[in-house]
């Protein structure tokens, strides 16, 4: 089921309340929304699909039109998440800079999304605060929920380009979230963008401790978002939702899945489409029983699947979707 802004809130009070973690995925296509849903249906668990600008430029085609691309990517997922009683997934719009504001207040108004992230980490804290203010009062009349953040994490991840990290600091969480009443808040606590390994991370559960004790302290106690996660072991993801982590970002981790299911397909399926050296041209025939694109897209398919339930057993979240 579709999950719209007020239900959603819902989903991360409940990971909030009872300290469990809710997967947010970024997906494209059909192939990946598809396992994504599945995974999240599987476990009943409610989740998150995020699209990014380079996703949604993508989801137009040539055009590369953004509010056709987002039409594309919200359809795609309120219909096939209709056919599932048993988890309820919404769509939110991850890392939108501020020059996407006029693309974000579009998918607001065109009730495409259930909750979007204003990005302005990268101006000074004032004009951060202004912006991500003002696109939580548009939101907010239209029930989406905001995520906002300060600091900004290392790596690179679709168009969010970062050679450095700058660590978020709890008296800046507590005014920022304070003067604009973002419902999420995003800090950079150590994770990196990109293909990273947990083993190599030093992920700073102090700081998301003190943030969020500071919020709860102040009493505006705020879900906590943990941004470039693909790469963390299942440890650092448990220690980071017991210290204040509702929302933990994942995209890497699905497109290592489904690059690897499409290579081992073809490893051992190339014959189908691509003549052996040893048989004569006479002899040989394509193989339409194995290229056809659902033979291996599935593949793929299910590897996602498969990537959503370990990850939502490791949260937490399993078997405690709103829904049951």
């Amino acid at each position: 089921m579709f999950l719209k802004g007020d239900k959603l809130k819902e989903v991360f009070l409940k990971a909030k309340k009872e300290r469990f973690g809710i997967v947010a995925s970024n997906v494209v296509f059909d192939s990946a929304v598809r396992g994504v849903i599945q995974g999240y249906e599987a476990q009943s668990s409610d989740g998150l699909l995020q699209m990014s600008s380079g996703a949604v430029k993508y989801a137009a085609g040539n055009t590369k039109n953004m509010e056709i691309g987002a039409q594309m990517i919200s359809s795609m997922i309120k219909i096939i998440s209709s056919q599932y009683k048993n988890s309820g997934v919404g769509l939110h719009i991850d890392h939108a800079t501020p020059n996407y504001f006029d693309f974000v207040v579009y998918c607001i108004e065109n009730n495409l999304v259930s909750s979007v992230m204003i990005d302005a980490s990268k101006e000074d804290f004032e004009e951060n605060m202004r912006i991500s203010k003002e696109v939580v009062a548009i939101a907010h009349k239209h029930g989406v929920l905001v995520e906002g953040e300060i600091g900004y994490i290392k790596g690179a991840e679709d168009e969010i380009v970062s050679d450095e990290e700058l660590y978020t600091q709890p008296s800046e969480a507590l005014e920022y979230v304070k003067k604009t009443g973002v419902d999420l808040f995003a800090a950079s606590v150590g994770t990196n963008h990109g293909v990273t390994k947990g083993a190599q991370i030093t992920l700073k559960l102090d700081l998301i401790k003190e943030i969020d004790d500071l919020l709860i302290a102040n009493n505006v106690e705020t879900g906590i978002v943990l941004h470039g996660a693909s790469g963390l072991t299942a440890k650092q993801q448990i220690d980071a939702i017991k210290n204040g982590v509702v929302k933990i970002n994942k995209d890497t981790r699905y497109q290592i899945e489904f690059a690897k299911e499409v290579q081992a397909y073809w490893e051992k399926e190339k014959n189908a489409i691509v003549k052996p050296a040893n048989i004569n041209e006479a002899d040989y025939t394509i193989d339409k029983s194995r290229f056809d694109p659902r033979k291996w897209l599935i593949q793929s398919e299910t590897a996602m699947q498969n990537a959503v339930e370990e990850l939502v057993q490791i949260t937490g979240s399993a078997s405690k979707s709103i829904l049951i």
